[in-house]
């Protein structure tokens, strides 16, 4: 099961939900735990792949569920 969510993640989708919401990418990466902006902003370029667990986190901190993020 843990599969098919990192599959089919849309990080268009994850950046979309984001600013509807007014989060920083900043609040974000703070949130789960990045040392850097750049941890997280390189998930919704696409460049890092979100895991499954991050994805869990992810969903509660924009108070969405996860298959918001899929396709």
């Amino acid at each position: 099961m843990e599969q098919m969510y990192t599959k089919n993640i849309n990080v268009k989708k994850i950046r979309e939900i984001r600013l509807g919401k007014g989060i920083t990418q900043a609040f974000i990466s703070r949130e789960m735990g990045y040392k850097y902006t750049s941890g997280y902003s390189n998930v919704e370029k696409g460049l890092v792949r979100l895991s499954y667990q991050n994805a869990l986190i992810l969903s509660e901190i924009l108070n969405c569920k996860l298959e918001d993020f899929c396709d």
